[in-house]
């Protein structure tokens, strides 16, 4: 069987209109198209480990109501586990983004169901954290649920990673002793770190002060700059593979599910993230989220221009 990748988290319905530019406050722009998309973290994640040779289960919430039903059907159309996300008396997760011409995006979340994922449900379904290999986590669920979920990978003695996202604070202290690796992007390692991060320099700082807060080990995703792997004793720069970006909306995303799906695997971490930025990288020669996300054997036919 293929290795075991659970993600605990989000899926929301992606609502995405695409605009000359980011509207501005109190501004009303024209836009060109909508669509609406499965989407959230959690969910885009999953869907990334399960197309890049993972077998997956999914750990979240969705409502009792038609987004919901999509959101739970696209998961089982990838083959991916559902039957630890559960439906509540709610609305589902949605997530409203605007994406510009030059592929960049703006998006406001609103939670729904994903604030239903309390770490009651988790213990609820603790034998799907027992069955895993490797346990991914992100922030688009109650911190409480997070932070039990990581010290449960913890005490499971599963390899737990964190993407922390989205991030806008520090992260609570005592996690981090949980945590096998951390993946924030620039912004995100910022935040964490509470140091600027715009060059390969500077990422190279915040990584350290990562390492000292009690991570294991940091990736930094720096989009076409490629990724820094850290790990207290040294670093190593990934560039990244050079495509023609169309939409950048899961490329985060697509790179976690991948680096996983790879280093559950088997794959060396070098080459685990080599695995995810090459998946990343087509991800963003496509519009969407979950349907931007590409295959094995997308990424083992790729070839760098």
């Amino acid at each position: 069987m293929p290795a075991k990748v659970v993600v605990i988290g989000s899926l929301n319905m992606d609502l995405v209109t695409r605009a000359p530019r980011l509207p501005r406050g109190g501004e009303t722009l024209i836009g060109k198209s909508f669509a609406t998309v499965s989407g959230g973290k959690g969910a885009n994640q999953a869907v990334a480990a399960a197309r890049l040779g993972a077998q997956v289960s999914m750990v979240g919430c969705v409502g009792s109501d038609a987004y919901g039903e999509a959101l739970r059907g696209a998961l089982l159309a990838e083959q991916i586990d559902c039957q630890a996300v559960s439906t509540v008396e709610d609305s589902s997760g949605v997530a409203l983004i605007v994406v510009d011409d030059n592929s960049q995006n703006a998006i406001v979340i609103v939670a729904g169901a994903n604030g239903a994922l309390t770490p009651e449900v988790i213990d609820r379904f603790d034998a799907v954290l027992q069955a895993a290999d490797v346990i991914i986590c992100q922030l688009e669920v109650p911190d409480a649920t997070v932070g039990h979920a990581l010290k449960r990978g913890r005490e499971l003695g599963k390899t737990v990673i964190l993407n922390p996202a989205p991030a806008s604070r520090p992260l609570p202290a005592d996690w981090y002793a949980a945590i096998d690796y951390l993946i924030p992007n620039e912004s995100e390692a910022s935040a964490l770190s509470g140091l600027p991060v715009d060059s390969l320099s500077t990422a190279k700082t915040a990584a350290t002060r990562l390492i000292a807060m009690g991570a294991g080990k940091v990736i930094i995703t720096l989009g076409s700059q490629g990724s820094l792997f850290a790990d207290g004793t040294r670093f190593e720069h990934f560039p990244a593979a050079k495509v023609k970006a169309v939409d950048t909306t899961a490329a985060g995303d697509t790179f976690v599910g991948g680096f996983a799906a790879a280093l559950a695997a088997g794959k060396s971490e070098a080459d685990a993230i080599r695995f995810g930025q090459v998946a990343a990288a087509l991800s963003v020669t496509r519009a969407g989220a979950q349907p931007s996300i590409p295959t094995l054997s997308d990424v083992q036919a790729f070839k760098a221009p």
